[in-house]
């Protein structure tokens, strides 16, 4: 009896050993989501939860982000190694001066939209004009613009805040609105689809990029491995996420309740179903999608007709030189 007490004390001391070295092999890391807790990052949530960015070596830390916590300062301040941030945003960080480094292309296809109630007249680009059309400020305003300069639209601004209110009293014609997130309120008001007109910039040749992995330089030249395994994990963590929603969405609705967020789980199964149409449009694929040069020259331009950058930064920096030619090429 002696001996075999002797035996499972060994294993559980060997045990404990290999994994207090394997705790000491793991690079710490933090990541910080460009807004607040919600089904748009339940991939990042997902990966942490289930020990995905452990396995690939790493120590996560996910800050919380949100308004009050611009994941763009943090990255400019250097208080985060990684941040997911909506392309137009890292562009301006570039041509700054803020030497930021597309890791990752998440969402190719832009998820920002127009909505107008049919009943206001409104059911083609058209219609809106002389009409009053609510808009976010900042980096929101940019494809809208684009798209009433497109097809000759005077349309009265309102500035839009982060409610919907405005367009369900009618107080204005036509709402922005995130397809995975303000549409589907619009819808639980009590709309249906065919009494709604919808424009999709991405319809209308204005299709805009938007959530990425990003770093700074010295970042990725101090460990292009941590970034690639940062990015795998992450990848690996959105496929969970996927394969296992309603998993998916306790975890968030968990991270909701942390950050004192109201949370309802029937949209955020919504969210996740939208994202998963934008971060893997052709079903699941064995990788992110990498960033298109013709997408990123033609936000840099739009970029530089409205003022927001002078100049368009080079594609190849913007991506570490293509993540130094693919990490040479997996090191041949």
């Amino acid at each position: 009896m002696r001996n075999k007490f002797g035996l499972k004390l060994i294993s559980l001391i060997l045990l404990s050993i290999v994994f207090l070295i394997a705790q000491d092999n793991l690079k710490q890391a933090t990541f910080i989501p460009h807004w607040s807790p919600q089904a748009q990052f339940a991939g990042y949530y997902y990966a942490y939860e289930k020990g995905i960015y452990r396995a690939h070596g790493i120590d996560l830390k996910i800050l919380t982000g949100g308004p009050y916590t611009p994941a763009s300062e943090l990255v400019e301040q250097g208080k985060t190694d990684f941040a997911s941030l909506w392309l137009t945003n890292a562009i301006q960080l570039r041509d700054q001066g803020v030497p930021v480094v597309h890791l990752a292309q998440v969402v190719n296809r832009s998820a920002l939209m127009l909505v107008a109630k049919k009943s206001s007249g409104i059911e083609k680009s058209e219609d809106m004009n002389g009409k009053k059309v609510g808009i976010w400020g900042g980096d929101f305003e940019i494809q809208p613009m684009a798209f009433f300069e497109k097809y000759n639209l005077k349309v009265r601004i309102i500035p839009q805040g982060g409610s919907i209110n405005l367009f369900l009293s009618d107080a204005i014609d036509v709402t922005s609105a995130m397809w995975y997130n303000e549409y589907h309120t619009i819808l639980n008001s009590g709309l249906n689809p065919d009494e709604l007109s919808t424009f999709f910039f991405f319809d209308y040749g204005l299709n805009f990029p938007e959530e990425g992995l990003y770093c700074l330089e010295r970042t990725y030249s101090q460990d292009p491995q941590l970034c690639a395994e940062f990015v795998q994990a992450s990848y690996e963590g959105w496929v969970g996420a996927f394969e296992h929603p309603d998993e998916a969405i306790e975890i968030v609705l968990r991270y909701m309740k942390n950050a004192k967020l109201a949370a309802g789980r029937a949209h955020q199964r919504w969210m996740l179903n939208r994202m998963k149409d934008l971060v893997f449009p052709q079903g699941i694929l064995a990788a992110f999608l990498p960033l298109n040069e013709t997408d990123y020259l033609f936000v840099s331009e739009k970029l530089q007709e409205n003022g927001s950058i002078k100049a368009t930064p080079d594609f190849d920096q913007f991506c570490g030189n293509r993540n130094r030619r693919n990490d040479q090429k997996g090191s041949k």
